[in-house]
């Protein structure tokens, strides 16, 4: 999932985890230490939402610093100590850090030079957040999250209804501006808050079940049915039936097929009955896998984790603990592969790298769709991608 985006942009429940992070350590100033190919990235497409000043990999100077790994998940306020600390796990992963070390620098952290491993020296620190291991870890803590969102927001605009519109535990219910909700909606926040974004468009006779979130300009078609734990990320087109999942942003579920406990990138398109299961036939635990490697991740419940840009056909059907990795295509009758590397076209009769140049045509196709250019940075985020990912998923 970080293969495409700095760790901290990955979601759980209505914002990123660098949004949170920013929330709760209230920081006058912040630098973005980041991989030099996400450079280009930060600068465009985060900085310029952020409202404090942020630079990018830029070196500590004089005053005290907090370091936080952007894999940190904060959910209360937190309360700096009084002197230098680290937080520390695993016996040498500096998770966090309460420092004046003027010169310290993005370098020495990614090689773990003798000025980042000094800091294992530091007296020992509280916590006070989470550290996310693994993508289940925010599908995990996602209704958790999402209650927490509540408590942030302010007023309760009124939506345009059209006809009749069934309302459950209404003060709980938080909608943006423009929302249409058609008759014979059901919004449900008896269990939790719904909160939806600008301009959602709701279709006749869905339910929508809370804690969930439903980013701006997202549309759902009749009859779709949200259950609780679920986070849609902005313009997003759903149908069928979806339950305890994370969707980034631009993608869409448009037909019927169940989804359930899953972590979906951008602009991602599941083709009509695209379904995806999410226990094994045995109750047992879900193992993830991952080149050769089979991870346990002490889940009953999980469907699949699936990379930016992946497209699936018609009546696709993804095990329980499926990795589908970063622009895929899925065009078969049986069931999909529990692991599937970044860019590889997978059909009943073969399975084969989906060639670079052909992806980049097709999305280019896709972005057109959407009114959105397809840029410099977009080109070479790819190619960075098709080169680290074979390292990064063996």
């Amino acid at each position: 999932m970080a293969l495409s985006r700095p760790v901290f942009s990955l979601v759980t429940g209505a914002s990123t985890l660098l949004e949170k992070q920013i929330r709760y350590l209230r920081p006058e100033r912040l630098t973005l230490w980041v991989r030099p190919e996400m450079e280009g990235h930060c600068r465009q497409r985060i900085v310029p939402s952020l409202k404090i000043p942020t630079t990018i990999n830029t070196p500590l100077d004089e005053e005290p610093a907090l370091l936080v790994s952007g894999r940190t998940l904060f959910l209360r306020k937190y309360e700096p100590p009084g002197q230098e600390a680290a937080v520390v796990e695993f016996g040498d992963s500096i998770r966090k850090a309460y420092v004046k070390r003027p010169g310290l620098s993005p370098r020495d952290m990614m090689e773990r030079t003798e000025k980042w491993l000094s800091l294992l020296e530091l007296p020992r620190d509280e916590s006070q957040a989470r550290c996310v291991e693994s993508p289940w870890d925010l599908i995990n803590w996602n209704e958790e999250s999402l209650i927490e969102e509540s408590t942030q927001r302010k007023g309760r605009p009124k939506a345009k209804m059209a006809g009749s519109v069934h309302f459950v535990n209404e003060e709980e219910v938080w909608l943006g501006d423009e929302v249409k909700l058609s008759p014979g909606c059901v919004i449900d926040a008896s269990n939790g808050p719904v909160l939806m974004g600008d301009h959602v468009s709701v279709g006749a006779n869905s339910v929508v079940q809370g804690p969930c979130y439903i980013g701006a300009y997202t549309g759902l078609k009749p009859t779709t049915l949200v259950r609780p734990g679920c986070s849609i990320g902005t313009m997003c087109r759903i149908g069928g039936e979806i339950s305890n999942s994370i969707l980034l942003g631009w993608s869409n579920k448009s037909h019927e097929g169940f989804m359930g406990d899953s972590y979906i990138g951008k602009w991602v398109n599941l083709g009509a009955g695209t379904t995806t299961s999410n226990m094994k036939n045995t109750h047992g635990e879900i193992r993830m896998k991952m080149g050769e490697q089979e991870i346990p991740t002490g889940r009953r419940f999980l469907g699949s984790i699936m990379g930016d840009h992946v497209k699936t056909a018609i009546g696709t059907k993804l095990q329980a603990g499926t990795y589908v990795g970063f622009c895929s295509l899925l065009a078969g009758t049986r069931s999909v592969p529990k692991f599937v590397p970044s860019f590889t076209f997978w059909t009943d009769e073969k399975v084969e790298p989906y060639r670079l140049e052909k992806a980049i045509e097709v999305l280019k196709g896709v972005f057109a769709r959407k009114d959105r250019a397809w840029t410099e940075m977009d080109d070479e985020l790819m190619r960075y991608v098709q080169r680290v990912a074979p390292e990064v998923e063996r």
